[in-house]
């Protein structure tokens, strides 16, 4: 009587073995995939986390309630695109009015922080002086700093291949409810992939919104410290603060240290270095501590550790652009995992609390391509696209 039990049990151990086996492999094909094609892939991850950002403040302005009507769907597309543009803009304003500056200044910082360097190890003896003086010399800071600026210049190349894909993701925006019915005739299956396409839609949206507002938030609070005290670059140093503010942890470390270091080498006291460690840091942590979890509250609900995991990895994939993408991309794949039956304990062990979050059939109408369902206050009338 026990033997088709046994053999029922041995049958399941088996195919959840096939299955774990078959799971290895496609992460792995998907890692050696992902690192092959970074060229292609990382500026796609990128100008899709710019069309969710982009959709989200066209839908927010669509929002707007003037003398009881909504604003139309093309003013609205209008004034996403040309905010999203003036931000994009006045941020490679910045930089490109700015490099040149940076490059001249490089020499005089090269032997500045020499001088400290050397003032420091001569405190610690002949011997220890030497070899660090030796080290000193075979450290080319401005050789460093061409290699940044290179790879600053790869990146902006990189960037127009983003704003080239954008205008396309904007055209399939509409059309993309129609043709994901049509490429799922199952209805079950059909409701399943809109459930979980309006559920990463709605986290990516809020997570771009808040992340993108306190980092903001940031990059002028930051400003406000360096400014007065004459640090060089400041507007660099806080379109910097702005950008790393999207990487978790290590962005926010790294936009006090970096500015703090050219005080410190700029200033020939130690009093503007110890105000921008302080000021600087204290916007850190008011925004990042206080404002922005106040906020996103348990909307991404993801780990701590899953957070420095995934930043460890995506780092190892594609560079500081894999770090920037680090979260939206651990969040999809949360959302996608809690939905699949055989991934649900991964999923649970991903987030933050154990709770999985799930959409519901009314958020599933919410997909990219469909106009903001009208308000109670809003007469249901024609919406224009």
């Amino acid at each position: 009587m026990d033997e088709p039990s046994a053999g029922a049990n041995s049958g399941k151990v088996s195919l959840d073995l096939a299955f774990w086996h078959r799971l290895v492999v496609v992460v792995f094909l998907t890692v050696a995939g992902l690192v092959l094609a970074a060229n292609v892939l990382a500026p796609l991850s990128v100008a899709l986390l710019l069309f969710v950002l982009l959709t989200a403040i066209i839908d927010r302005i669509r929002k707007i309630d003037i003398n009881g009507r909504q604003v139309p769907g093309w003013l609205a597309h209008v004034l996403g695109i040309a905010l999203v543009l003036l931000g994009l803009l006045g941020i490679l304003s910045i930089l490109s009015n700015q490099a040149g500056d940076v490059s001249d200044a490089l020499p005089r910082y090269e032997q500045r922080f020499a001088d400290i360097t050397s003032r420091i190890v001569a405190l610690v003896g002949d011997t220890n002086y030497a070899a660090a003086q030796s080290a000193l010399n075979d450290l080319n800071i401005a050789e460093f700093a061409s290699g940044l600026l290179a790879s600053a210049g790869t990146f902006l190349s990189a960037f127009f291949l983003v704003l080239l894909y954008i205008p396309f993701m904007m055209l399939e925006r509409a059309p993309m409810r129609a043709k994901i019915e049509l490429a799922s005739p199952d209805k079950k299956f059909n409701a399943d992939l809109r459930r979980v396409l309006a559920s990463i839609s709605q986290s990516l949206q809020r997570y771009m919104g808040i992340k993108t507002s306190v980092s903001v938030l940031t990059g002028v609070g930051s400003y406000a410290v360096m400014r007065p005290v004459g640090l060089d670059f400041a507007e660099t140093w806080a379109v910097l603060a702005f950008a790393l503010n999207f990487i978790p942890t290590l962005g926010s470390i790294m936009a006090v240290a970096l500015p703090a270091l050219v005080a410190l080498v700029q200033f020939d006291t130690f009093t503007p270095f110890l105000i921008i460690v302080a000021g600087c840091g204290l916007v850190q942590f008011v925004v990042g501590n206080i404002l922005e979890p106040s906020l996103t509250g348990r909307s991404l609900n993801l780990s701590p550790l899953m957070v420095v995991l995934s930043l460890t990895f995506w780092t190892a994939i594609w560079g500081i652009t894999g770090a920037w993408l680090s979260v939206p991309i651990t969040v999809c794949a949360l959302i996608v995992m809690s939905h699949i039956p055989a991934t649900q304990s991964l999923a649970i062990l991903m987030s933050g609390d154990g709770k999985l979050m799930r959409s519901t059939s009314e958020d599933a109408d919410n997909l990219p391509g469909k106009p903001p369902r009208p308000t109670k206050e809003t007469p249901e009338t024609v919406q224009e696209e």
